[in-house]
């Protein structure tokens, strides 16, 4: 169950890829930059229609090989199912959680009938192209389950994004705990999207971000507070590791632990800084998550309103600077933040003598690339550097998880290879990080998740290619 909730979380991550660029379109159009009315409204756009987004995207993204056909699929299935259940109680409005719904059953339809024989008369619509035929007759039943039962469910959702929403500055330090604590079994895109596309509406926008973007003036509250955390804490963190680590081991970290400090300040790509120290010290991970709810409610006290397309970064910060309120306070906040993180960071690592990067017993270090890797010989150096960085990581990798005989699927999402393997006890931990692993995580006898950072893509493409 847990491996399915995952592949759902990865999933989703397929559709929130285009929240950046719709946030994009929309904030420069706007009067206040570009003042382009055509680029807003293609923003909008987006926005707007983020259930059949999210229906296409899931579906996708759970497919086994990312086929068309499943996007089609998902596409008439969100059709079906709304309409079907607006035609029974017109009150209902199922919005990104129809598109959820349909995303999944298509995916899981495709998996199932993908390769599927018909007679042969019937053999025109065999194989992938009944995948659409079946979704479409499946969510028709689903359109009159949903349209008898989905009220009361409605209800309850409204109600309790209500609850969330209004509970201020102790809902929004809840959220933010749990968005860190959910990150390392990867099911922090599950709370993350109710939070983000579901609960609250405002002048037919659903969820914090769409709503904020619609200049609703309740939106934008659970999402300041993560502004000071990756654009300040995490990477005074990365710091604060840098002068933790030993002498021969500091010049050696100091290029990796920088560069994806930066990667956090610009980006909000956290996971990289998050998974160096998570699995080596799970204390200070506990420190770093009951830090971002402080930073939440925070934010909330300090009446601090700022949205983002994609991650609390630099980048977002500066688009959306003109539609936020208060936000000047974050960078005060972010400062004050970033001292906190270094002082209980560096006060932690050195008095419990924490094995975090460069302080380990092994010599595992983490090299210029922002890669943990044990420091090569020149020869090795050499050699590295005439050979594809990706091809080189995905031998060592495939090698590390037992050979390519006990990999039986291999799949990425934004910073992890989330892989099945035939006996998960046959993977070397040490080997994989030792060849530019962040972290290692066993979800059971067949299931692995490696971190790999923002290439992860290109890591787990040539895997792929390997392994044909």
């Amino acid at each position: 169950m847990l491996a399915f909730i995952q592949r759902i979380g990865k999933a989703l991550m397929l559709p929130v890829a285009v929240l950046p660029a719709a946030a994009i379109l929309l904030r420069l159009g706007q009067d206040d930059l570009l003042d382009i009315p055509f680029m807003a409204a293609a923003g909008d756009a987006i926005f707007a229609n983020l259930p059949l987004i999210f229906a296409i995207g899931v579906a996708v993204g759970l497919s086994r090989d990312g086929n068309g056909a499943s996007a089609l699929a998902g596409a008439v299935g969100y059709l079906v199912l709304t309409n079907g259940t607006e035609a029974i109680n017109s009150d209902i409005d199922m919005d990104v959680l129809g598109g959820i719904i349909s995303g999944l059953t298509a995916g899981l339809l495709y998996n199932r009938y993908y390769n599927i024989k018909l007679p042969q008369w019937l053999a025109f619509f065999g194989g992938r192209r009944f995948v659409p035929i079946v979704t479409g007759a499946t969510m028709v039943v689903f359109a009159l389950l949903f349209g008898v039962i989905w009220p009361p469910i409605q209800e309850a959702i409204h109600s309790f994004g209500e609850w969330m929403l209004g509970a201020g500055a102790a809902g929004a330090g809840v959220y933010g705990v749990m968005n860190r604590l959910l990150i390392p079994v990867g099911l922090h895109h599950i709370i993350n999207s109710l939070i983000w596309f579901v609960f609250g509406e405002y002048e037919g926008a659903s969820g914090e971000i769409a709503r904020f973007f619609a200049g609703d003036p309740n939106a934008g509250y659970f999402l300041a507070g993560f502004f000071p955390i990756m654009m300040f804490g995490l990477p005074a963190a990365a710091i604060a590791m840098i002068f933790a680590a030993k002498k021969e081991y500091r010049k050696a970290i100091s290029g990796g632990m920088i560069s994806i400090a930066i990667t956090s300040f610009i980006t909000g790509v956290t996971e990289p800084i998050e998974f160096s120290f998570m699995f080596l010290s799970p204390l200070l991970y506990v420190v770093h998550a009951l830090l971002t709810g402080l930073s939440m409610m925070i934010a909330v006290w300090l009446d601090i309103r700022h949205g983002f397309g994609f991650s609390a970064g630099m980048f977002d910060y500066l688009l959306n600077f003109g539609i936020a309120q208060n936000p000047a306070l974050l960078l005060l906040q972010g400062l004050a933040f970033g001292a906190l993180y270094f002082v209980i960071f560096y006060f932690l690592i050195i008095k419990l003598d924490l094995k975090t990067p460069g302080r380990e017993d092994d010599g595992i270090v983490i090299d210029s690339e922002g890669q943990t890797a044990a420091e090569p010989s020149s020869e090795e150096a050499s050699e590295k550097a005439s050979e594809d960085k990706y091809s080189i990581m995905a031998d060592a990798f495939m090698t590390a998880l037992g050979g390519a005989d006990n990999i039986t699927s291999i799949d990425n999402c934004a910073t992890r290879l989330r892989l099945q393997v035939k006996n998960s006890e046959e993977v070397d931990e040490k080997a994989l990080k030792k060849h530019g692993a962040q972290g290692v995580m066993k979800m059971g006898r067949e299931n692995v998740q490696v971190v790999v950072g923002t290439d992860v893509e290109f890591v787990a493409d040539a895997m792929k290619e390997k392994k044909q």
